[in-house]
């Protein structure tokens, strides 16, 4: 990122997606390389986990089955859905801790390679998983609220009433979608925090909620636009590579799955670049500069290089 950080909090929507696409060139092989073992893993999971659960899932659905199997094959799904959720986490935080030092050395003039941001990762996986693990139990709390809503609107109101019932399962639903991207907004800048701050967990969420203050606007829009589109090439992948055995042939199939698969590595990988750009962003518009000797140093720490920090990552003034 050549701006300055006066000019980081007048970039647009369509300037901060420019803005983070560019950063590859910067070091085109380290992020070859995180995308290949890190980002493209991730993103294969996430599509190809349909194809191996829908098959299990037909076969428990099926009335005929022999009891005795629908049993162990309820054990293999409850396997498989543990690992896959097991991998899922792993590597998305993997990935977020790859792209966000990688970037912040960029920005730092840090010399850049895939075997130091590797180096780098274990310490950061750290930080970032007790931040997972806070944002993880404000999610549940926000599902299940969800859920009793459902239940109260079930209960409270007259189902026979189509329209007011329709109406209040429109307003929940909006509120849910709202809350959850706000959610999800709060949990990526605070994955960043994790990384670039001394401070992880509760305090990371609740930095992160400082700084999305005059911002949450800009950041809907990229989470939703970011989860949308990730929904539709779900969508896609489901009802072509999934289900559309009976429509499409097999290497049709196989050309839309792989192109799919890219397509959803690229939008992972530029997720990750924009949520770290977007980090500067709202440090400028709360006018708190970056002390880039400071973060600089910071970054040396999860290397095992000892620099003392001479003065603290958050500043009033940048000193160029």
């Amino acid at each position: 990122m050549d701006l300055s950080p006066e000019e980081l909090q007048f970039l647009s929507i369509p300037d901060i997606v420019r803005e983070s696409i560019s950063i590859p060139k910067q070091s085109p092989k380290t992020f070859y390389l995180i995308t290949l073992t890190l980002i493209f893993p991730l993103s294969f999971a996430i599509l190809a986990h349909s194809l191996f659960t829908h098959p299990l899932l037909a076969q428990l659905n099926n009335p005929s089955a022999d009891p005795s199997q629908t049993h162990h094959r309820w054990t293999i799904l409850l396997i498989f859905q543990f690992c896959y959720l097991i991998f899922l986490f792993a590597f998305s935080l993997l990935s977020t801790a790859a792209v966000v030092f990688t970037v912040a050395s960029l920005y730092t003039s840090k010399p850049v390679s895939f075997s130091s941001t590797v180096s780098a990762i274990p310490k950061v996986f750290k930080r970032l998983f007790v931040t997972f693990l806070w944002i993880s139990l404000l999610m549940v709390v926000h599902n299940f609220l969800f859920v009793a809503f459902l239940v109260l609107l079930l209960v409270g109101i007259d189902t026979q009433n189509g329209v007011l019932f329709v109406f209040s399962a429109v307003v929940i639903l909006s509120v849910f979608v709202v809350v959850h991207v706000y959610i999800t907004a709060l949990w990526h800048l605070a994955s960043v925090i994790s990384v670039l701050e001394q401070v992880y967990g509760f305090v990371a969420m609740k930095k992160s909620y400082e700084l999305l203050k005059g911002k949450i606007r800009c950041a809907a829009v990229l989470v939703f636009g970011y989860l949308a589109i990730c929904g539709t090439i779900g969508a896609v992948f489901g009802a072509i590579v999934v289900h559309g055995g009976d429509k499409y042939g097999v290497f049709v199939r196989i050309v839309v799955g792989g192109f799919l698969v890219g397509v959803l590595v690229i939008v992972n990988l530029v997720g990750l670049l924009v949520q770290s750009v977007f980090y500067y962003v709202c440090k400028s518009y709360h006018h708190q500069g970056i002390d880039k000797t400071a973060l600089h140093d910071h970054l040396g720490g999860y290397l095992g290089e000892y620099v003392p920090l001479k003065s603290s990552i958050q500043m009033d003034n940048l000193e160029m």
